[in-house]
């Protein structure tokens, strides 16, 4: 399906060349819509004076509707790769495509509207509002893309999607309770409606069940199994549980920065 705010923003893409130097964990011949494509990813970050490489070569294709999870010990380098392909950094080499479009060297303010317009995020920690509502911070997304007059003229129709995915993560009941009167679970459930407020293509889920206890992980696990099929999602997640990653669609193990293993 193609996304009518892609095709303006990144009318102009400029097709880049790599040499990636792994060429694992790229789905074969099933016919279905290759969505996210990173080639020859690498980065390396600066600590102390020292160069510490992350990502030695990455090669990662996720199709269209595949719940892909990501696995490794802490400092593989699966969040970092996680937060390249949701566009909050850049590889020092490598290529990132987006539905057919190269998106890792977009300008600041188009990779804003990207992540505002096609994907959702949902981190670790749930970083909602203590200020407002269940409710405004779902719909809190809309807000921003929109401007606040915007808001105020489809706030009936907005509040109504917003309401739609309190529905469906089971928190209808708790729409005016703040974030100090939710449990972990709640606020990771809010989080994650507020992450499919605006429609998302792709949902980047960084360790979305770290902060909860193993009953209330596997029951957002369910949830986001799902909203997958609900809204038509593609679903890559970071996790270091190997039973959360069991229920996804396939398995990618990162090793001191590269893939091993599927």
């Amino acid at each position: 399906m193609s996304n009518p705010f892609l095709n303006q923003a990144l009318a102009g893409d400029i097709k880049g060349t790599g040499t990636p130097a792994l060429r694992i964990a790229r789905p074969q011949g099933d016919g279905q819509t290759c969505l996210v494509d990173a080639s020859g990813i690498f980065k390396t970050y600066r600590k102390g004076g020292r160069e510490v490489p992350v990502l030695r070569g990455v090669d990662l294709t996720v199709r269209d509707g595949e719940f892909v999870a990501i696995v490794g010990q802490s400092g593989s380098g699966k969040s970092t790769l996680l937060h390249l392909l949701g566009t909050l950094d850049a590889p020092d080499q490598g290529i990132i495509q987006f539905e057919g479009h190269r998106i890792d060297i977009l300008p600041a303010s188009e990779r804003d509207q990207l992540r505002n317009h096609a994907f959702g995020m949902v981190f670790q920690f749930y970083h909602l509002l203590p200020e407002l509502t269940t409710l405004e911070n779902v719909v809190l997304p809309t807000m921003i893309s929109r401007g606040v007059w915007g808001y105020w003229r489809g706030k009936r129709e907005l509040e109504a999607r917003g309401m739609e995915l309190l529905e469906a993560v089971g928190l209808a009941h708790r729409r005016t309770h703040r974030p100090r009167e939710l449990s972990g679970g709640e606020m990771q459930r809010t989080a994650v409606a507020r992450a499919l407020m605006n429609r998302p293509r792709l949902l980047l889920a960084d360790e979305p069940t770290g902060n909860l206890d193993t009953q209330t992980g596997q029951e957002i696990m369910k949830m986001l199994c799902s909203l997958k099929e609900r809204e038509g999602l593609t679903i890559v997640m970071v996790t270091h549980d190997s039973q959360i990653a069991r229920q996804a669609d396939r398995v990618v193990r990162l090793v001191e920065g590269r893939v091993t293993q599927l």
